[in-house]
């Protein structure tokens, strides 16, 4: 969809983005009362929770969603129960519960970096540094990027994917926080090698790529949840919107600037007539696919981060998109009430599998974590000068 048409949208207002806010809290005040301590599954089955168990790559969603719901609402709660959380983290990375994953980003940064930030608490702090030392393991000099799956320099796994983008903060504030320069140093080089391989001639962009382990050589662009190798996974882009964006903030490279104008220009063009991306942006207006709205709440906090560190008319543009793809969110997508879930934000998908990919069918038409994590986000980023967890 072209910008003149976007611009035709409307956008939503600070009432209904003070009443979001309010039902997202109701929303998780309720989750919590049927969770307690405990976490929350990958996503839900007709739109309801199941409980899991710390040891998945999604876990620090929820302890991000308590940590916002605090910030709002200044609950005790949520402030007891998302440090209770940190424990948890902290147990998991000193046993090795499935630490083998570049997802430590996601799941420290949103946990135990947030506690500190929020709260000062030291221990915090202490977990999330030796997350970061164990997110440092998965560097490869061959090829300069963070290995995202599987045992350290296995063959077959020699390859990053674009949502690891998102777990380079981590990094980034190893360093602020203890001085020392090689946590930056890796996730500079890695965001490099990423901007090099992920993004193609026409803005789309690849769910991963693989080197060479002998060499370090970039070899090939394929898909794991997204359609083909060839199309364009709309959450996969909307990690590339965003992750472009903190690219930017924490190395203010123009490069990442121009990599973020050219990834978001693809995705809102993609954008099918209700501003709810399908799950693949292969999908076009009048399929019959399911969408996944958990892209476009990524996006828009993408957007709304990059709108901070741009001259103000060029902000204004991305802020004034980003509200009008949460208008479409609020409206057509977020759970409204207890009854129908206990979830943020319905419609969204985990993996769809197609004969062109090695995914499976799961978490189809369901709230996600990172959905209901990142539409609570850009709300309290449209609501305040919000200090990032990122």
């Amino acid at each position: 969809m072209k910008k003149e048409e976007l611009l035709q949208y409307p956008e939503i207002s600070g009432k209904e983005i003070k009443e979001a806010l309010d039902i997202a809290a109701g929303q998780t005040r309720f989750a919590l009362s049927r969770f307690g301590e405990e976490f929350k599954n990958i996503f839900s089955t007709n739109n309801f929770y199941t409980k899991a168990p710390n040891d998945q790559w999604t876990n620090g969603f929820w302890t991000g969603e308590l940590w916002l719901a605090y910030e709002y609402t200044g609950e005790e709660a949520f402030l007891k129960t998302a440090l209770e959380q940190t424990e948890s983290f902290r147990y998991r990375l000193d046993h090795e519960i499935a630490t083998d994953t570049h997802d430590l980003g996601f799941l420290y940064s949103l946990s135990c970096v947030a506690a500190y930030k929020l709260t000062g608490n030291d221990r915090a702090r202490e977990t999330a540094l030796m997350a970061a030392d164990k997110l440092l393991e998965r560097f490869q000099e061959k090829g300069q990027f963070l290995q995202a799956w599987g045992k350290v320099g296995e063959p077959g796994n020699y390859r990053l994917i674009i949502d690891c983008l998102l777990n380079l903060p981590l990094l980034y504030w190893a360093s602020e926080t203890s001085g020392n320069a090689v946590y930056r140093e890796k996730a500079m080089a890695h965001a490099k090698t990423a901007a090099g391989v992920l993004v193609r001639p026409d803005n789309s962009t690849y769910h991963t790529f693989y080197f060479d382990p002998e060499t370090g050589k970039p070899v090939k662009g394929v898909t794991h949840q997204g359609y083909s190798a060839d199309s364009a996974w709309s959450r996969g882009q909307a990690w590339g919107v965003y992750g472009t964006a903190l690219s930017y903030r924490y190395t203010v490279d123009s490069a990442y600037l121009d990599l973020f104008r050219r990834v978001t220009e693809y995705f809102l063009e993609h954008l099918p007539g209700d501003l709810i991306p399908y799950w693949d942006f292969i999908f076009t207006d009048g399929s019959s696919e399911p969408r996944d709205s958990s892209a476009s709440a990524i996006a828009a906090c993408g957007m709304l981060e990059m709108a901070k560190h741009l001259p103000k008319e060029e902000g204004d543009y991305y802020t004034a998109i980003a509200r009008r793809l949460m208008k479409a969110l609020y409206e057509k997508c977020a759970a409204k009430s207890p009854k129908e879930s206990d979830g943020q934000l319905l419609h969204g998908v985990y993996g769809r599998k197609t004969p062109y990919n090695d995914c499976i069918d799961h978490g189809i038409d369901e709230c996600n974590l990172w959905g209901d994590y990142y539409y609570v986000e850009a709300l309290m980023r449209m609501d305040r000068q919000w200090n990032p967890y990122w």
